[in-house]
């Protein structure tokens, strides 16, 4: 069987480096996401932790922790904000990716064709040899019946 001479060849080259660099890029979004999350969860832990600022008896104390439980307010605020940015980050890398897949599986499925016509085509020629071997066999046979009757 010839070798297979598929033209985009250096097309689906280039369509699977770009779907890895979206890979890596989608895996880093993510990773980035999840380091915001667990700093929410961190900052969201110590508000919960120190928001009981009735149990404490003095002033000083209440307004100081009156000031940290403000200061983490704002601080989860805006890291929530940024949660929703990286949200919409890997959102927006996760569509990519899924739009290189599509596209490097349909030149992937174009080569596979191709090769199955090919394929083909080698099988067809294999037993066209095939039935003309058979047919001069059967012919000497033939033959070689005619002149054992003569």
């Amino acid at each position: 069987m010839k070798n297979l001479d598929f033209r985009l060849q250096k097309v689906l080259d280039i369509k699977m480096r770009d779907e890895e660099a979206s890979k890596v890029r989608y895996i880093e979004v993510e990773n980035n996401k999840k380091v915001v999350e667990i700093e929410l969860d961190r900052l969201k832990n110590n508000y919960n932790k120190y928001s009981n600022i009735n149990d404490i008896s003095d002033v000083l104390t209440q307004k100081i922790t009156a000031n940290y439980l403000s200061s983490l307010s704002y601080t989860i605020d805006k890291t929530e904000n940024d949660l929703e940015k990286k949200k919409s980050e890997a959102n927006i890398a996760r569509e990519d990716l899924i739009s290189k897949q599509v596209a490097r599986k349909s030149l992937e499925k174009l080569k596979e064709n191709k090769l199955k016509a090919l394929k083909r085509e080698s099988e067809q020629k294999e037993q066209i040899i095939n039935d003309e071997y058979a047919l001069y066999s059967y012919m000497r046979q033939r033959v070689q019946l005619d002149y054992k009757v003569n």
